[in-house]
Order: structure tokens, then sequence, then C-alpha cells
């Protein structure tokens, strides 16, 4: 780890980034009407004039994952060789869902599909075209392009943090352009804005979500919706988050998310079979197909021949709320995704959430707009139009157990925001300790309590919608910044293919073991399950003087090398700006095979093996029982390969 990140606490970023959000929330708190209008003419000036680079951004990104996870960079882990994920496919799946979309999904679910039939962006009011029309564009607004901005920003720290040990914070992702600077102003810098941004957006959807869970409340339990109701809900959301924060990631985020996932499956099953059932399933597979028959081309419209704010109210919005957002989702979604490859992370993050996603969004919205359009339940069109927090239940009083499935729905809404509220101050914490979470805990309640107390004042001083609209704005900035993290990763996985490629120039000597005696000797090598002892003796007695009789020959040629016992046993080649070669042994713990009928006393379930490990990664062979001289040549046969891939290089 570099040496300016020894101290936990970054307090660079931590009082800069405190400091910018205590300026902005005075500033919106007290000239909420001028700060409304000074953003709001931002952004206007952004779709006006900036709306061709949004899409122009969305659509490469989109593109440029597709290629990524096609192509033979797919096959490189986040994390060493030898990694594997830290948490299963459904936990994994659960967490960045509820991370991602889960609160959205609960709020535009029933609402966007019928402002899209109400107000169709080309089609005729009330036609089949636009049911048709409002649930294509819903698709493209929920579907593939938003998962990929959050692929492409989760992608880039996770493979820059656990791929090259660079700090898991945004500044990482520009060490391939600016190198070591990134310890400096630049990168300070980068993490404050992702501080601001992320702190901004979770607020403002909490306050905004507040609203809600009133609305939840007063059709369940007869509460008023009051701003003071609001308040003390978003007082509740955030003692639960912090509640959550203590337990940690393992426990907290984790469970949260897994019940919060039970839930909605629940919820949609409900609905699903409550509904237009068979309808539904046709809805499904149309949409999905209108969806992609279009995809192309809604990815590029900008509506220039047509003359309308629709757009830049909801494409544009939309692109710069997931671009807002990407700094605090990409960087969670990052830090649980240790261990995938790069194509089951671009499968799992872009396909599965969006295959759900769209799932949801037409038994909600099909069924929503099949009560409007087939059944005449026209109050519910009026409610959407005049309040949209309060359109799910609303839309659920028109179905049998109504009660019970607005309570269900009450409790998701709650869970999401607690655990965004959650994930979000466990965000901003890594941001301002230099990628690191095992931070104090005070640490972590500051910002959980920090971001409640923004929303809950925002909302006091009716700032929320100011806030709403720079928070958009920031995407602008945001997605240059993100665009040169997309060259500095092109640049680094060249690297990788290049590393690749050397490696194929001569094949590891697995069994090359030239100085055993005989072929009894080499097989019962192969048979062998030492324990831990013998393999330590083995890297001590046999793998050190090998690395020292190979150091000494290099020294000898003016070539700096050093032998390190920190983390095992590591062999170094020191090439001055180039990068270093590393051979490492370490006595790896296995589990020992059924057959073997005699155990190690020191334990009976387990052998030791000699793995060597490169600067990438274990390589998953075992060099126990090798000579002297095999090691050596295994030593140099690597060398060879990473001279190599510093000739492709150059």
């Amino acid at each position: 780890m570099h040496s300016s990140t020894k101290s936990l606490l970054n307090k660079h970023v931590f009082l800069s980034a405190s400091s910018i959000i205590i300026a902005l929330l005075l500033f919106t708190a007290a000239m909420p009407k001028q700060a409304q209008d000074f953003f709001a003419v931002i952004q206007a000036s952004i779709i006006d004039n900036g709306s061709w680079f949004y899409v122009l951004t969305v659509a490469f990104i989109f593109f440029f994952v597709i290629f990524l996870g096609l192509s033979r960079y797919g096959e490189i882990r986040l994390g060493p060789d030898h990694a594997t994920p830290d948490y299963s496919l459904v936990t994994w799946l659960s967490m960045l869902f509820a991370a991602g979309m889960g609160i959205g999904l609960m709020f535009f679910g029933v609402a966007e599909p019928l402002m899209h039939y109400l107000s169709p962006p080309t089609a005729e009011t009330g036609s089949i075209e636009a049911v048709q029309e409002a649930m294509k564009m819903t698709f493209f607004h929920w579907g593939l392009h938003a998962w990929a901005i959050y692929a492409i920003v989760a992608l880039v720290l996770a493979y820059f943090s656990y791929r090259h040990n660079l700090p898991l914070t945004l500044r990482s992702a520009l060490y391939p352009l600016i190198g070591e600077k990134i310890y400096g102003w630049p990168g300070h810098l980068v993490d404050v804005f992702a501080v601001v941004s992320t702190v901004f957006g979770v607020a403002t959807s909490l306050g905004l979500g507040a609203s809600q869970v009133n609305s939840g409340f007063g059709y369940l339990f007869g509460i008023d919706v009051s701003t003071t109701n609001q308040i003390i809900i978003m007082c509740g959301i955030t003692a639960l988050a912090v509640i959550s924060v203590m337990s940690g990631l393992d426990k907290g985020i984790r469970r949260l998310s897994e019940a919060n996932m039970i839930l909605a499956v629940v919820l949609l099953g409900l609905i699903f079979v409550l509904g237009p059932t068979v309808f539904l399933l046709q809805a499904y597979l149309q949409n999905i197909g209108d969806y992609l028959a279009d995809i192309v081309h809604n990815t590029f419209n900008l509506f220039a021949y047509k003359k309308t704010s629709w757009i830049g109210g909801w494409t544009i919005f939309y692109w710069g709320w997931w671009l807002a957002w990407a700094p605090f989702v990409g960087l969670f979604i990052a830090r649980i995704s240790r261990g995938r490859t790069i194509r089951e992370f671009i499968l799992g993050v872009m396909l599965i959430p969006t295959v759900f996603t769209l799932l949801w969004m037409t038994i909600f919205g099909n069924s929503a707009i099949d009560l409007v359009y087939d059944q005449g339940v026209v109050a519910l069109g009026e409610m959407v139009s005049k309040d949209s927090s309060v359109a799910l239940f609303v839309f659920l009083e028109n179905f049998p157990l109504a009660t019970v499935l607005s309570f269900f729905s009450v409790l998701m809404i709650v869970i999401f925001f607690v655990t965004s509220c959650d994930s979000g101050a466990m965000v901003v914490d890594m941001l301002c300790s230099h990628g690191r979470n095992d931070t104090p805990l005070w640490q972590r309640i500051y910002w959980a309590v920090g971001i409640g107390v923004v929303a809950a004042i925002l909302l006091l001083v009716g700032g929320l919608s100011a806030l709403q609209t720079m928070t958009i704005a920031s995407a602008l900035p945001f997605a240059i910044v993100l665009l040169l993290a997309i060259i500095g990763l092109i640049k680094a996985l060249r690297v990788e293919a290049f590393k690749q490629d050397s490696q194929l120039i001569a094949a590891i000597p697995h069994s090359s073991n030239e100085n055993i005696d005989s072929w009894q000797a080499r097989l019962k090598n192969i048979v062998d399950y030492p324990n831990k002892t013998n393999v330590n003796k083995f890297i001590s007695q046999t793998i050190e003087p090998a690395f020292e009789l190979v150091a000494k020959e290099l020294r000898e040629n003016q070539i700096n090398v050093d032998i390190s016992h920190e983390n095992g046993l590591s062999f170094i080649v020191d090439h001055g700006e180039e990068q270093k070669f590393v051979y490492r042994v370490l006595a790896r713990k296995h589990s020992q095979p059924d057959f073997v009928s005699e155990a190690d006393d020191d334990d009976e379930q387990s052998y030791y093996r000699a793995e060597v490990h490169l600067e990438e990664g274990g390589q998953d062979y075992d060099i126990m029982g090798w000579s002297k001289m095999a090691v050596i040549n295994n030593i140099i046969d690597q060398y060879h390969k990473h001279l190599h891939f510093l000739h492709l290089l150059r």
C-alpha cells in the first residue's frame, strides 16, 4: 500500500467533503427557492446543449460493457487468479439489486408506465400504441443501459483494487492515466466529488421516499401525510440504518438484502397471480421483444426532428440520475464482487437484475395500465398525475388482500431505504478511508446519521427538489471522469492481454522434475500428502537456496533482486519503471482426498502444498518435493515469460 495511505482516515477527503456538504446544505436551506432556480438553470442548460453528450456517453458505455463480456478479457478475474467469490450468487444478486434499483421499482413500478401511457412521446394518448410505447420506454429507462453504467463503474473500481492492489476508491480508476498522482490532490478531488454526490443522492432519495412510506402508513393506519410525520419516518429509518451499520456488511446489509429479495418475489408473485396472469405472461415476452427490437434506435434517439421536452424530462433525467448514483452503487457492487471473472460479473450485474427489473415493470406497469385502459379505473391515472408517491397504494386497492399487499409494500420500502442509507454510509466511509472497510465504528455512524440529517433538513425547508436537480447536474463532470477511467481500464486490460500472450511461449514444467532419481521416487512425491511442518521445511531447505542462487547470478548482472519472507517466500526482481517480477511460494492448506488412509496428527482432514504464485495470483501448481535444480529452472522459465511480456508491452 502507498505510504500516504497508512493513516486510516483520509482527512483531506473527510474534512473537504464535510465542509462542502455543510456549505451546500446551508445555501439550500437558507435560500431554497434561489437554490432551486440556480440548479434548474444549470440543468436546463445541460439538457439544451449537452443532451447529445449524455446519450453518446451512455451508448458508448452500453456497447463497451457488452464487448468486454464477450471478449477475451472476460476470463480475467477481479482479484488474483486463485481468488474465489466472497458471496454466494443469490446473496450477491440480492445485495446489488437492493442497492441499485430496489427502491426505484417500488416508487416507479406503477407510476412511470402510467405516466408514459397518459403522456406518450409519440403515440396518441389512450391508444394501443400508447400502451406499447409506455412499456417500451419504461423498459428502456430501467433496463440494460442503467445496469451497464453501474457495471462499468464497479468493474473499473474492482479491477484496479483487487487486481492491482490499489485503494477501493474512485481515484484508483485514474491510475493508468496519472499514476502516483492519485495519492495527491487530483485523487482527493475525485473522492471528494464522489462523497458529496453520494451523500446528496442518497439523502434526496431518502427524502422523496419518506413521502411514499408516509402515504403507505396513511393508507394502512390513517396517519396524516405531513412533513412532520415524514421527518419522524426518516429518523426511524436512519436509526435502523445505524443499527445495520453497526452489524457490518456481512450481517446488516446482507441479511436485509436477502430479506427484501424474498419479500419482493412474494409481492411480485401475489400481483401476478391476483392480476391478469396469462395477459402478463404474453405482455412480458412481447415487451422484451419490442425493447430489444428498438434498442439501438432508442439508444441514439434525441428527438432531433421533433421539438419536444419529453427527452429532457425522462431519458436525459434518467441517464443523469444513473450516472450520479454510479459512484455510490458502483463502489458498493465492487466491494461485494471480489473473485468473479469479468464475464461472470457483467452477466450477473447486467443481465439477471435486468430480467427481474423488466418482469417487475411488466407485472406492475401492465397491470396498472390494464386497470385504466380496459377496466376504466380512471381514478388511478388521475392520482398518479397528481401525486406519484401514492400510485402504488391506489393501485393495490384494486386487488384482493389490499391491506396485506400494502403492508408488504411499506415493509419493503422501509427495508430498501435502510439498505440504501446503510450501504451509502459504508461507501462514503470507504471513500474517506483510503478504500478501507475496517474503519472505526464512529465513522460509519457519522455518515449514516449525516445522510439522515441532510435529508431531514432539506425536507423541512423544501430544498429536496433543488438538491435533486444538483445531483442530476453533477452527472456531467462525472461522465467525463468515467470516460477517462474507461480509457485507463482499456490500457490496463491490454497489458493483461500481453501478459497472457507472454505465458504461451513455454509450458510450465509441472512434471519436469529432472533430479528425482527414479520413477518410484517421483510417484511417491505425487501421492504424498505432507503436513505444514514438512512443507515449510522444504521451502526453507530447498526453495530458499534455489532463490539465493538465482538472485546471486542476477545481481552479478546488475539486476536488483530481493528475497522476502513476508506473505510466504517471495523472489522479487525490480525493473525500475517497468513491472517487477514476483515469484512467490506459499504453503497452502487443502482438504485431503477420501482415499488417503493415513492422516497427519496435526490436522486429520488436510494437507499442504508448496504453491507458486505470480504477481497476478496463484498458478495452481505444486512444487513440493522438486529438486533445487527443478525449482531454479521453473523460476527461470517464469522470468523468461515475464521478460517476453515486458517486450510485448514496449
